[in-house]
C-alpha cells in the first residue's frame, strides 16, 4: 500500500487534484478543526465530478458520533474516530478499495 501525504491545510480541490494525478484507490481525510461537515462532503462531490466514482473517501479525527450517519449519507465511506486501531483502518481499505475487487 502506498500513501501519498499532501500535507496540512489542503483545500478539497487540491486533495481531489492530487487524487486524480496519482490514480488513487482511496482518499483518506483527517480533520481536527470541526469543519468535517463542510470539507468531507465537498471532497466526495469533487471526486465524483472528476470521475473518481470507484474511489472510496473515508475520514477521521475529532468527529462527533451524531455527525457520522449524515457523513455516510453524503458519501463518506467510513469515519474513524480517536482510538480507532490502525489495523481496523487498514482492513477497511483492503476490503473496500477498488483494487480489492480485482484479482491479484
Amino acid at each position: 500500500m502506498e500513501v501519498i501525504y499532501t500535507g496540512l491545510r489542503q483545500t478539497p480541490e487540491m486533495v481531489v487534484s492530487a487524487a486524480v494525478q496519482e490514480d488513487v484507490d482511496a482518499i483518506g481525510l483527517s480533520i481536527l478543526s470541526g469543519a468535517h461537515m463542510t470539507l468531507f462532503p465537498r471532497v466526495v462531490d469533487l471526486a465524483r465530478e472528476a470521475g473518481l466514482t470507484d474511489v472510496i473517501v473515508f475520514g477521521g479525527g475529532i468527529i462527533p458520533d451524531e455527525d457520522v450517519p449524515r457523513l455516510k449519507e453524503l458519501g463518506v465511506s467510513a469515519v474513524f474516530t480517536p482510538g480507532t486501531r490502525m489495523d481496523e483502518i487498514i482492513d477497511f481499505i483492503r476490503k473496500n478499495s477498488r483494487r480489492a475487487a480485482q484479482p491479484a
